[in-house]
């Protein structure tokens, strides 16, 4: 395997020897960028020039005798984080100009630790979709099958790591950002407990750069193998040093377990609100296998599990609250009029997608006591078990489709269509709590294409399914490149 698909762990071993310089890696992965990415469209703002820059420097420092975590390592970061020089747009063209002056918080921590910075990833346009696709930089393919998705929003980070395009990438994680995209393209990535990983500059380019604690959101890291998570996540933990970082820094507890025996794990296929369709529940069955092969303790089913059915409506709720802030006052009072029109018997996730939108406060802290409720549950589930096994959405990559209604689009499960938004509940399963969750590749379908997994863990134990994902990387596979 060449060098432009070695893991970030493998670089950093071969510099600190003299194996390979960083100009070596860095010229490597642009010569790949240039020859690969037409077809696949990953990389939408590349920095080449800045990054020998930064490749010399790094191969300089060696020279010194000096160290950092990532340094010469070449990487991508999602369009969406404020990098200086660059431009920001979320895919938005009405910002198809913008250039922020500072970087991210997060892109800070890249350059700080030594990372050589390729350009920046594509993204849907304002991160809202499950596909990575704006009128700015076009669509983003599946490196797998190009006529398929990538999936978003850190579908170019994804892509371009399944390519070869750079070790490591960061991208961020609402509604499965982090872990869909890893699950369509077969490659790895972790979303962070709530809070863990300081979010400053990923913001929308008419927002100003500020640390704000988010309901949902965080930033994490991606890669090819399990490992190079952890070493990404060292880089990026820690509070913002604006806020609590004054006081505060972070000691992540170790992994629960070093050996896969000494595991217990649940694991789920099965959803109330939609189907898993037959390749993901391979892909868990796959993972379980593994699991009960290295002698891991693996259950199917525990009362202590909080209730799936309203996690999914609760998460619904919650997700789409947030997503009417800016809409003129016209079209949400057209929401309010259609939700008052709702049925009290209406149970779906379109009804909860409606609610959601047109939440008052009193009824958001309602809905928000009732999360409390169920990361409560969780507590106490992961007093008996280490982790949970389950899907990240009910199919593989699905065919692109750019229907600008989003609502009006369709997923196929196994010849039978769901609403489009259906599918995040199991991505919101850990997001409603704020639980870190880590995307690993289980296999292939059919069809050839990755299907992916999460280990979803308990609070602030971060390293538990990190390694977990590491335990079980040679058992199942890993990180293939595309045919």
């Amino acid at each position: 395997m060449d060098w432009n698909f070695r893991s970030a762990g493998e670089m950093a071993a071969a510099l600190r020897v003299g194996e390979v310089s960083s100009v070596e890696l860095t010229e490597a992965a642009i010569a790949g960028i240039e020859r690969d990415e037409g077809v696949v469209n990953a990389i939408c703002v590349p920095d080449f020039d800045r990054a020998r820059v930064a490749a010399r420097l790094a191969d300089e420092v060696f020279e010194r005798g000096e160290d950092r975590p990532l340094l010469g390592i070449p990487v991508t970061v999602k369009e969406s984080y404020n990098m200086a020089g660059l431009p920001t747009t979320w895919g938005m063209p009405q910002y198809r100009d913008f250039v922020p002056a500072e970087d991210a918080v997060q892109v800070s921590r890249l350059k700080a630790a030594g990372a050589v910075v390729l350009g920046k990833t594509n993204v849907p346009l304002g991160l809202q979709d499950i596909q990575s696709f704006n009128d700015i930089y076009g669509t983003t393919n599946n490196p797998w099958d190009h006529a398929r998705t990538a999936g978003g929003s850190s579908g170019g980070s994804a892509a371009a790591l399944a390519c070869g395009f750079g070790a490591l990438s960061i991208g961020s994680d609402l509604a499965g950002s982090l872990r869909t995209p890893a699950h369509f393209c077969g490659v790895h990535a972790h979303k962070p407990t709530l809070g863990l990983a300081a979010n400053r500059g990923m913001v929308p380019p008419s927002d100003p750069a500020l640390p704000v604690d988010l309901d949902l959101a965080v930033v994490g890291p991606m890669a090819r193998t399990a490992g190079d998570l952890t070493l990404l996540l060292d880089v990026m933990a820690g509070p913002d040093p604006m806020t609590s970082g004054v006081a505060y820094r972070v000691t992540l507890p170790p992994a629960r377990h070093e050996r896969l025996s000494d595991f217990r794990v649940l694991v789920l296929d099965e959803h109330p609100l939609i189907p898993t369709g037959a390749a993901v529940r391979a892909g868990v069955n796959r993972v379980a296998d593994a699991l009960a092969d290295g002698g891991a303790h693996v259950e199917r089913h525990s009362p202590l599990l909080p209730d799936l059915a309203e996690s999914g409506t609760l998460y619904t709720q919650l997700l789409f609250s947030g997503s009417v802030a800016r809409f003129p006052v016209e079209a949400y009072e057209q929401l309010r009029t259609r939700a008052a029109g709702l049925s009290a018997d209406d149970r779906s996730l379109d009804a909860a997608r409606l609610r959601g939108m047109v939440l008052t406060h009193r009824d958001w802290i309602a809905v928000n006591t009732r999360r409390e409720l169920h990361r409560h549950g969780w507590r106490e589930l992961f007093a008996e078990f280490d982790a949970v096994v389950c899907p990240i959405t009910p199919t593989p990559a699905f065919p692109h489709d750019h229907n600008p209604d989003l609502l009006e689009r369709r997923l196929d499960i196994d010849g039978v269509e769901y609403p489009y938004f259906d599918q995040l509940v199991w991505a919101g399963l850990p997001t409603m709590s704020g639980l870190p969750a880590t995307a690993i590749p289980a296999g292939r379908s059919p069809e050839g294409l990755p299907v992916g997994v999460q280990l979803i863990g308990p609070m602030y134990e971060d390293r538990t399914t990190l390694r977990l994902a590491e335990l079980l990387e040679p058992r199942i596979g890993g990180f293939q490149p595309p045919m």
